[in-house]
């Protein structure tokens, strides 16, 4: 059973340990069914693009919950409590979105946010900054840059403890209270007879298993552990 993912610690990575929470969800579901889960890392993009073109992968990990032609997602794997990261010295208040336009916002390219905030941005009504990676979001709002990113809670919490460049930035940078939303991740099925066979062996998998026990478990091993060491692997990570 093969799967494309991305680099996005601590849920999705080549070198965390069982390869990231959501990975180490997934595989427990397949194992449950007396099947072996294999995952490649590639950037966000040609993570989507190889799932869709490679005949040997049937989708993709993680995936905010979505309605898409050509996947269906499976049952949930956990949850994104999806927010913003802020200044220290210059915190921003908003209590709709509305309130965030006038903030310059910082947004990883080709990243589902929410509905509503990703409408307001296409249509011009908030001043959004797109970048390749949350590390960049990080640094460019402790630089001033931009008022505020979007950003997972434990990508945060992950990226500021371990990235050798955004922990340099860890005491000016905070999470604002305030989330945009708690979203559910899933694994993207492709829309085609192999990838609806699997998703139903998943999500029979998917309820034998506990999933909120495996990611507590997860964060509770490994949020805080020091980092791991970086793979001579081809082919990983964002800066390919």
């Amino acid at each position: 059973m093969h799967l494309t993912s991305l680099e996005w610690p601590p849920y999705s990575g080549a070198d965390l340990p069982e390869n990231g929470a959501s990975i180490a969800v997934a595989r427990a579901a397949f194992e449950a069914m007396g099947h072996q889960l294999d995952v490649d890392f590639f950037p966000w993009s040609r993570t989507i693009a190889t799932a869709r073109q490679e005949a040997r992968y049937v989708g993709y990990i993680p995936e905010y919950f979505l309605e898409s032609e050509a996947f269906s997602v499976s049952g949930s794997i956990g949850d994104s409590p999806l927010g913003l990261v802020e200044s220290t010295a210059r915190p921003i208040e908003w209590r709709t979105i509305a309130d965030l336009r006038g903030y310059r916002l910082g947004v990883v390219q080709d990243y589902i946010n929410t509905p509503e905030l990703d409408g307001a941005i296409a249509r011009g009504e908030i001043e959004a900054h797109p970048v390749l990676t949350d590390t960049q979001n990080i640094l460019k709002v402790a630089a001033g840059r931009v008022d505020a990113a979007v950003i997972d809670r434990y990508v945060l919490d992950y990226l500021t403890l371990h990235d050798p460049w955004a922990s340099g930035a860890k005491d000016q940078v905070r999470m604002n209270p305030k989330l945009l939303a708690r979203r559910s991740l899933h694994i993207a099925f492709e829309t085609t007879p192999a990838g609806q066979r699997w998703q139903r062996v998943f999500n029979q998998g998917i309820e034998k298993i506990d999933v909120n026990a495996i990611v507590e478990r997860y964060f509770e091993r490994y949020l805080n552990q020091p980092p791991p060491q970086p793979s001579d692997r081809a082919g990983t990570g964002l800066s390919d």
